[in-house]
């Protein structure tokens, strides 16, 4: 007989937290020439997921022929580049912006599998959508390098921008 085991808060912040992030990449893409440029480098119908092991909490992101992110509804088709958080207490510390990416994968806290030089460039796009949407305290805690040229005009604009796009996607359950 199977015993239930309720889920920690950490895992369930992890679950909320790949459901934004995934959403709020595909925002950043539709509002955000400098992630747009990044993407751009990444081939068209080139898959990404991320996932946290052993509960699988995910999201995946697909490039459009038009450069976008596209939010992946049907998880059927393999990933070309998996980034990996080896145990939810893992992606909790970047999840909650304790750890910064880089810093998880020089931890070993997390693997890409597939081409390294597109996962750098989605770390980037990473970073970018953080150094957007937090407050600045906390995304230099979060991110490598802050981008010295981000303005605060721009910042709030940006990320008031991605917010109600990621609000009104998951609302609504599509890209608006």
């Amino acid at each position: 007989m199977k015993t239930y085991r309720p889920a920690s808060l950490q895992a369930v912040y992890v679950k909320i937290m790949t459901i934004i992030v995934g959403n709020a990449l595909s925002a950043l893409s539709r509002i955000d020439k400098v992630a747009r440029e990044e993407i751009k480098k990444i081939p068209a119908n080139y898959h990404i997921e991320m996932i946290t092991s052993p509960q699988g909490a995910n999201f995946k992101l697909k490039v459009t022929d038009t450069g976008l992110f596209e939010l992946v509804r049907n998880q059927s088709r393999k990933a070309d580049l998996v980034i990996r958080f080896k145990h939810t207490s893992h992606a909790f510390l970047v999840f909650s912006f304790q750890e910064g990416t880089a810093l998880a994968f020089a931890r070993d806290r997390m693997v890409a599998e597939g081409d390294l030089n597109y996962a750098t460039k989605f770390v980037r796009i990473l970073n970018r959508l953080e150094a957007l949407i937090l407050p600045e305290f906390i995304a230099r805690k979060a991110v490598k390098r802050y981008p010295p040229e981000l303005g605060i005009k721009e910042k709030i604009t940006k990320a008031a921008q991605i917010y109600a796009r990621t609000t009104t996607t998951i609302i609504l359950g599509r890209s608006v």
